[in-house]
């Protein structure tokens, strides 16, 4: 097996595969339920590495990636997640799309072989649509350890199609799937599903809607019935996409209502209604599921879930739930903090040698003295600011938080905040993203995509920011470090400066339900959806895997992108540090025209115009404001926190400041990235301005009634 080409796209349907198929011989979908391990039997057959986890919704976008066996050239189609192809998530609508109307020569429905029961609604509802199905029955190796045996032989007879045991890490079953998959595609096997029967009123319903379907559009008798399944039920959605897809018109035909009005009058006679109709169709597929299972399924232990449930009887308890949460986050950012430390200032050491050298360099080749200083003064050192204050934390914090992921506990926090998310008309998922905001607010946004409802995601977007990211982290340890932390050292100081910077982010989540709430009451009305969230297994993390995940998919993925928009910055602030008149430089030009408003928030000028021109990247607040206070004309590289402590105070600065400081910090608009990052998203300049006001406008108020309660208590 080897990999000739990999590649992802966004959404593949019926209109996407002639040209896929010119480009290879068989498109082969995988599907199946979020968390059955898809997305790593897709990485192992492809040699791709798409992002998979310990959590449902991992996959939101088709992925595609080929791979050639045995000279026979495979596209796969990584499909996202989806419990059934009768949901309306717009994740799961991809889902459905590509399973109808993708007509892939083979389709994979991956089912988790420790809940066959649940998994095999999926399968069975796809086979209402195709014959060209291999079921495989994944995670051996986790059912193995449960005790759990499947009798694969008699699952394949009940289903009458191919199924293939697999342990996504081992190849020798991952080369019995393909080998499985390629005799389907060459039609060497022929899978003849044992389809779903009906009670006999429905069942001669959908006969005589796929009659005249058949008549009508010359379509496949499967599909057919699929289709008048999907009639019967009188889903707008999935019929509108029928029409798209297959260019088709239902709802003007008039042979197709006129009976389907009889068959309903047939349906309330037997107390079939539009209502319960659904109900009925799940109900005998469960059943049916739960009667094979019965007949394939050996469970030596009965009880092989019951570690799992003690587990979580603390985990997601209201007593413990909260607390071992926040003790989770606040062990986390610990080891961040102490642990950056040393790598940073070898960073910073290492790049002032290499400045060094570059200056060097510059007056050797005669190079202009403006020139030099704008280069390396400005975009260089602006760069390895960026990259001495983001890489450690990032490195420590990206793994750590990963281990939590493949551990299965991030379930268990959107599980935990899910009643506080209801109340303001959101949905627990929204507590996921947040905690992927605190790497990246960019990659928060782009994680908002496992949200299901449009609205809660656009809420969940807009308000991603209030919790702090890495770029924010070493600030805000700094300043509770300096002025918080006091006088402590060691140990002590750090505990403090945690807990200090902890406080704060439980104040942003407050401020993210607030916001909710009231986006949820005014421009984004709407009730809260259903939130079913399958709580995964917990697993033992692949250490391997999340150190190659973490520092490649995205330690060095979002440092890439704040490099690409600091260039820039750091030309511009060298231009507004050098350029002025009358002996003032445009800094403090800005800074004075600013003085009054700041003073109002507690701060002063040049710390305003600090934030202001840190919406490149929020690292480059700190070493702009030295800048400002020392009069230089670069970034000014200061690692000892005494010494910027000493600065700051020579300065005017109080624990109001810091306090204020702390909290814009927190409130305050979402750097460059993650700007572009939201208006991709959401495709609009109006959202991403809202993102931009919505958390600047409570920095301000909240700064400004500290100031004043400060003022009037002293």
């Amino acid at each position: 097996m080897g990999l000739t080409k990999s590649s992802t796209g966004s959404r593949l349907l019926a209109n996407d595969l002639a040209f896929l198929k010119d480009n290879c011989d068989y498109v082969v979908a995988l599907a199946g339920n979020p968390n059955v391990g898809k997305s790593t039997i897709f990485n192992n057959l492809t040699g791709m590495h798409q992002h998979t986890g310990n959590w449902p919704g991992k996959t939101v976008s088709n992925a595609t990636g080929n791979c050639t066996y045995q000279d026979n050239h495979f596209l796969f189609v990584d499909i996202p997640g989806t419990y059934s192809i009768m949901s309306n998530s717009e994740e799961e609508e991809i889902a459905r799309d590509y399973i109808c109307f993708g007509n892939p020569n083979c389709t994979v429905i991956v089912v988790d072989s420790t809940c066959l029961e649940r998994n095999l609604n999926l399968v069975f509802q796809t086979m209402e649509i195709t014959n060209n199905i291999v079921v495989c029955v994944n995670l051996l190796d986790e059912a193995k350890k449960k005790k759990i045996h499947i009798d694969l032989e008699k699952l394949s007879d009940e289903l009458g199609v191919p199924v293939v045991g697999t342990s996504a890490r081992k190849k020798q079953t991952l080369n019995h799937l393909i080998d499985t998959i390629k005799e389907v595609c060459q039609h060497k096997i022929y899978p003849k599903p044992k389809k779903i029967t009906y009670s006999k009123v429905i069942e001669d319903g959908l006969t005589k809607l796929q009659s005249i379907l058949q008549n009508e559009f010359s379509l496949s008798a499967d599909l057919c019935r699929w289709i008048a399944l999907k009639i019967i039920d009188g889903e707008e959605k999935i019929l509108q996409s029928i029409e798209e897809n297959l260019c088709i018109d239902l709802l003007n035909n008039d042979a197709l209502q006129n009976i389907k009005s009889s068959i309903r009058s047939e349906f309330e006679q037997n107390n079939i209604t539009q209502n319960n109709f659904k109900d009925l169709i799940v109900s005998n597929i469960m059943n049916h599921s739960k009667s094979i299972c019965k007949k394939v399924c050996v469970f030596e232990n009965e009880n092989y879930s019951k570690r799992d449930q003690k587990i979580d009887k603390i985990l997601t308890s209201r007593k413990f739930g909260i607390p071992i949460m926040i003790l989770f986050l606040g062990m986390i950012f610990w080891l961040t903090i102490v642990g950056a430390n040393y790598p940073s200032q070898a960073l910073f050491t290492m790049f002032a040698w290499l400045q060094e050298k570059l200056f060097w360099i510059a007056n050797s080749l005669h190079c202009p003295n403006w020139l030099s200083s704008m280069l390396i003064s400005g975009v260089y050192q602006t760069l390895t600011w960026i990259v001495s204050v983001m890489l450690p934390p990032m490195a420590i914090f990206f793994p750590l938080f990963t281990i939590l992921e493949d551990l299965g506990y991030l379930p268990r926090i959107a599980f935990n905040m899910d009643g506080f998310f209801k109340k303001c008309c959101c949905t627990g998922k929204q507590m996921i993203t947040m905690c992927m905001g605190f790497g990246c607010n960019a990659a928060g946004c782009v994680g908002c995509r496992i949200i299901d409802s449009p609205r809660e995601r656009l809420i969940a977007i807009l308000t991603n920011n209030f919790v702090p990211c890495n770029g924010r982290f070493p600030f805000l340890i700094a300043i509770s470090t300096i002025f918080i932390a006091g006088s402590m050292n060691g140990i002590g100081a750090s505990i403090i400066s945690t807990l200090a910077v902890i406080f704060v982010i439980i104040l942003g989540i407050f401020f993210t339900l607030g916001i909710s709430k009231l986006l949820s009451k005014t421009i984004l009305k709407g009730m809260p959806s259903s939130f079913v969230l399958e709580l995964p297994p917990y697993r033992k993390p692949q250490f391997g895997k999340i150190l190659i995940r973490s520092i490649f998919d995205r330690t060095l993925f979002v440092l890439g992108r704040a490099i690409c928009v600091a260039a820039p910055a750091g030309l511009v602030i060298w231009l507004f540090a050098n350029i002025g008149m009358n002996g003032q430089s445009l800094l403090d030009l800005i800074a004075n025209f600013l003085n009054p408003f700041a003073n109002l928030m507690g701060l002063d000028g040049y710390i305003l115009t600090a934030f202001i021109l840190g919406i490149p990247a929020n690292e480059i607040v700190l070493p702009i404001i030295l800048m400002c206070y020392l009069g230089n004309h670069s970034l000014v590289n200061l690692e000892d926190t005494f010494s910027i402590g000493q600065i700051l105070i020579s300065h005017g600065w109080t624990i109001l400041t810091a306090i204020n400081v702390m909290l814009f910090t927190i409130l305050h608009y979402p750097c460059a990235t993650t700007l572009l990052t939201i208006k991709k998203e959401t495709g609009s300049w109006k959202w991403t301005a809202l993102s931009f006001l919505l958390p600047t406008i409570c920095g301000i108020i909240v700064c400004m009634l500290t100031n004043l309660v400060y003022h009037i208590i002293i």
